[in-house]
């Protein structure tokens, strides 16, 4: 019997699974501030051999952020035990039925299944890779977050911060834009394509419902990959190929963006 979240709750329940050796500590700032926007981390616990040095940027944050160290030894030399004793914890998780979903931070395709697993059950499935996680990981879940763009966004909010001057020497400074990932190129077309197949008789498709359509189809699309904040500034970026409308009354709060593709000649 399929295993259904409460749908009672104002807020997601998520439980957020840190696979150390295949994440880095430099995303701990911009990761609880992402999983904050999908729901609320009733459970943090990161996996990993802690006897050793390897995780020491690790250690530091552990208590700053309240996460759970879970200790695996590595029984044998070349193999990693620390997937095995995620995956075995996640479904323990899974069966106390207390939670909406599950977040997977990891750049390792072992946890493919995993993914495809709980998302079986119901229950939503947010992973956090570098980009260089493979496709299959990616596409088992419902949205998967690129970290080297949760890095860029703490470097650059860090450098928002004054930074204390020491008697003496010149303040060090560290530009804006060498925090910043590069832009890739805008998908206009996959987009134009995905508005033409899911729009109304007039071509108009509601801005969140052609977000949902995207990730569907592209787990990994993230506004932020191209340069942009949001999908809305995203496609307005885009004027030449698409053209937003405005619906409803922003005095009562009802004002949503629709968004068709242009018509040659325009």
């Amino acid at each position: 019997m399929a295993i259904k979240p409460q749908s009672t709750r104002q807020q997601k329940h998520l439980a957020v699974l840190i696979d150390a050796d295949n994440a880095p500590a430099a995303i701990i700032e911009g990761l609880f501030e992402e999983i904050a926007k999908y729901g609320v981390a009733s459970v943090k616990r990161i996996y990993g051999d802690w006897t050793g040095p390897q995780l020491g940027s690790w250690k530091k944050v552990l208590l700053d952020h309240s996460i759970q160290p879970i200790q695996q030894f590595a029984y044998t030399k070349g193999k990693n035990a620390t997937d095995s004793a995620l995956i075995i914890d996640a479904m323990d998780l899974l069966y106390t039925r207390r939670f909406d979903g599950f977040c997977l931070v990891s750049s390792d395709s072992d946890f493919t299944r995993l993914a495809a697993r709980l998302r079986e059950e119901g229950l939503s499935v947010y992973g956090f890779g570098e980009e260089k996680t493979p496709k299959p990981f990616v596409v088992a879940c419902d949205k998967f977050i690129y970290t080297e763009i949760l890095r860029a966004e703490a470097q650059v909010s860090s450098s928002d911060k004054p930074q204390p001057v020491v008697a003496g020497e010149p303040p060090s400074e560290q530009p804006r834009e060498e925090a910043k990932p590069k832009p890739q190129k805008v998908p206009v077309d996959f987009i134009a394509k995905l508005i033409d197949d899911v729009s109304d008789e007039d071509g108009w498709i509601q801005l969140g419902a052609l977000g949902q359509n995207i990730s569907k189809l592209r787990p990994a699309f993230d506004a932020r990959l191209y340069g942009f904040k949001k999908l809305s500034d995203l496609v307005k970026g885009q004027n030449k190929r698409f053209e937003i409308q405005v619906r409803g009354s922003s005095a009562s709060g009802g004002e949503s963006l629709y968004v068709r593709n242009r018509k040659s000649g325009k």
